[in-house]
C-alpha cells in the first residue's frame, strides 16, 4: 500500500477498537474515530496513542446517529464497523437494547459507506454468530457454519440477545455486499482477552479476572473459545490490507473446556484460589459441542496468534496496573 488511506473506526474507544486504532495509527492511517463523548476522559487513551495528535480525529456518534456517522465516515477509503451493545455483569441489556441498536447501526453505517463511496468495509462480528449450529457435523465448525437464530430466540437470559444481535448484524452486511460495490470482510473472533488500553472493564476481560480471582468454588461445565485481543486487531488490519481477503473470517486461537483453563491457571499462579468443581449441564442447554473452531482461512492470508500463556500473562500485568487485581500476589510463568 504505497499510501496509507483515511478510515473510520465505529466504538473507537472499546476493548477490540482501542487496539484498532493503535495498530492502524502506528501503520500511517489517518483515523476518524465513533465515540458517544470525544470529551469524556474514557476516551483519554486513544488521544494519548502514538501519532493520535496528528493522525486521529474523534466524531460525536451513538449507532442511532446517521448523521453523526455520515460526517465520520465522509472522506474514508475504509470503514472498520466494531460499534455494537454488549451486555456487563450486573447491568444486563434487554432485547430491544441488544438487537435492534446492532441493526440500526449496521444499517446507518452501511447506508453511509454507500453515500461516502466506501471502497472496503470490515465488519466485526463473533463466534456467537458461529457456534450456535446444532446440526453442524463432528468436525471443526468453519465458516460455513451459522448460529440458529430459531435456536437463539429460545434459550434464556440475556446473553442470547447479544448472540442473535450479532448473528443478524453478520447478515444483514453480507446482504449489504451483494447489492453494493463496496468489498465487505466480516470477522468472528472468539472470547477476546489480553491487555486492555482502555480504562474501563470490559465483559471479556471480567470472565478472565473472576476465573484468577477465584471468586466460584464451583462453575458449570463450558466450551471457551479464546483469542488475544492483539491478534484480533492485527487480523482486522489483515483482512482490509489484503485484496484477497473475501466473505467471513473465524478468528479464533485456542479451544478449550473451561477445566482446561483452570488448570493452565494453576500451574502459572499457584498461589491463588480457583474452582474446584464443573458442573454438567443440562443435555437441552448444550449448545457448543466440545469442537474446536478453525481459523484455517484466516491463516492462510498470514494470520498468526500469540500463545495463551503470554495472552494471560499480559492480563494478570494489565489487571494489576489497573488495580484491578492486587499486585502483592506474587505468580509465575
Amino acid at each position: 500500500m504505497a499510501e496509507k488511506q483515511r478510515v473510520c473506526v465505529t466504538g473507537s474507544g472499546g476493548y477490540i477498537a482501542s487496539w484498532l486504532v493503535k495498530f492502524l495509527l502506528s501503520r500511517g492511517y489517518t483515523v476518524h474515530g465513533t465515540v458517544r463523548d470525544p470529551c469524556d476522559e474514557k476516551n483519554d487513551h486513544l488521544k494519548k496513542l502514538d501519532n493520535a495528535a496528528k493522525n486521529l480525529k474523534l466524531f460525536k456518534a451513538d449507532l442511532f446517529d446517521y448523521e453523526g456517522l455520515s460526517t465520520a465516515i465522509s472522506g474514508c477509503s475504509g470503514v472498520f464497523h466494531i460499534a455494537c451493545p454488549v451486555p456487563f455483569e450486573g447491568v444486563p441489556l434487554t432485547e430491544e437494547e441488544l438487537i435492534t441498536p446492532a441493526l440500526t447501526g449496521t444499517k446507518n453505517v452501511l447506508e453511509a459507506c454507500t453515500e461516502a463511496k466506501v471502497k472496503k468495509v470490515v465488519v466485526v462480528s463473533s463466534i456467537a454468530a458461529v457456534v450456535y449450529d446444532p446440526k453442524w457435523p463432528n468436525v471443526a465448525k468453519n465458516e460455513d457454519c451459522w448460529s440458529d437464530t430459531q435456536l437463539l430466540h429460545s434459550l434464556e437470559g440475556y446473553w442470547p440477545y447479544y448472540y442473535l444481535a450479532k448473528t443478524l448484524m453478520e447478515r444483514e452486511a453480507i446482504e449489504w455486499s451483494k447489492r453494493n460495490l463496496a468489498d465487505v470482510v466480516t470477522v468472528c473472533p472468539g472470547v477476546t482477552i489480553g491487555p486492555r488500553l482502555q480504562s474501563t472493564l470490559n465483559s471479556s476481560s471480567l470472565g478472565l479476572l473472576k476465573f484468577i480471582k477465584g471468586f466460584e468454588k464451583s462453575l458449570l461445565s463450558d466450551q471457551l473459545y479464546l483469542v488475544d485481543v492483539r491478534d484480533v486487531a492485527d487480523a482486522l488490519v489483515l483482512v482490509y490490507e489484503n485484496q484477497e481477503a473475501k466473505g467471513r473470517y473465524i478468528c479464533n486461537s485456542y479451544s478449550l473446556h473451561n477445566d482446561s483453563l483452570t488448570e493452565i491457571l494453576r500451574n502459572m499462579y499457584p498461589n491463588r484460589n480457583f474452582p474446584e468443581s464443573f458442573r454438567e449441564r443440562k443435555e437441552e442447554v448444550v449448545m457448543e459441542e466440545r469442537l474446536r473452531l478453525s481459523s484455517e482461512k484466516l491463516q492462510s492470508l498470514g494470520w498468526k496468534f500469540r500463545p495463551l500463556e503470554e495472552t494471560i500473562d499480559d492480563s494478570v500485568v494489565s489487571f494489576e496496573a489497573s488495580g484491578d487485581l492486587p499486585k502483592q500476589i506474587a505468580y509465575s510463568m
